[in-house]
């Protein structure tokens, strides 16, 4: 349940914690995981209804906005060539535009047909990069920011390494180790206070959601 404080935006919280109650504990809160590969489309599905059904929902009650935090984690799923490219683009939001990551993560989600096998299957890497830093563009991300960070060389840099990867590689691999550390395989996977919620399923709807919401945060 810890988050790098870099990767902060990833975090949704949506009030002040409620006082706990006793005299020197601090206040805390539920925290729910969701990890989801941009080019799931079981993923995509969740996404789309937790984010723009639930979330307003969860705002909208005192109880539950003050008493829980969602964070977004990112699961690539590598027998998806395209899978890292994709999450790459969301780090480099991350870098550049924090701010913007989940609007970015609601524009690749629906969007992400284009990225899927057969639609890169002849496409060059940088120019899937080209493509996801335009997406960026369209929700407000400066396009030359991101393509800067996710762009690879075709040659060996002067002074440089072979294979040195992009300037989110780095970031990358945190993401990726944390979903390790939990033994996350499928996506999306949902982690409910630390533990694996297998009771969470991509094809909720608002109501499975309020009641589950009603049963775990009151």
């Amino acid at each position: 349940m810890a988050l790098n404080p870099k990767f902060a935006a990833q975090r949704l919280l949506f009030g002040q914690p409620a006082a706990s109650g006793a005299q020197g504990v601090p206040p805390a809160v539920h925290t729910l995981e969701l990890f989801l590969d941009y080019v799931c489309p079981f993923s995509a599905k969740q996404f789309k209804t937790f984010y723009q059904t639930v979330v307003p929902m969860i705002k909208a009650n005192p109880r539950w906005a003050s008493g829980l935090q969602v964070i977004l984690r990112q699961q690539v799923q590598p027998w998806h060539p395209s899978s890292t490219l994709v999450h790459e683009a969301a780090v480099a939001v991350l870098q550049a535009a924090p701010d913007r990551y989940w609007a970015f993560s609601d524009a690749l989600f629906a969007d992400q047909g284009r990225y899927f096998d057969e639609a890169v299957a002849r496409e060059p890497r940088n120019d899937t990069y080209r493509r996801l830093a335009k997406l960026g563009a369209s929700v407000g991300v400066d396009e030359a920011a991101i393509y800067d960070r996710l762009a690879v060389p075709d040659a060996v840099p002067e002074g440089g390494h072979a294979n040195g990867g992009n300037k989110v590689t780095d970031d990358l691999k945190l993401q990726i180790r944390y979903g390790r550390l939990l033994g996350i395989h499928v996506s999306p996977t949902a982690v409910f206070n630390g533990v694996v919620a297998n009771d969470v399923s991509s094809s909720w709807t608002k109501e499975q959601w309020e009641e589950w919401l009603k049963k775990n945060i009151g």
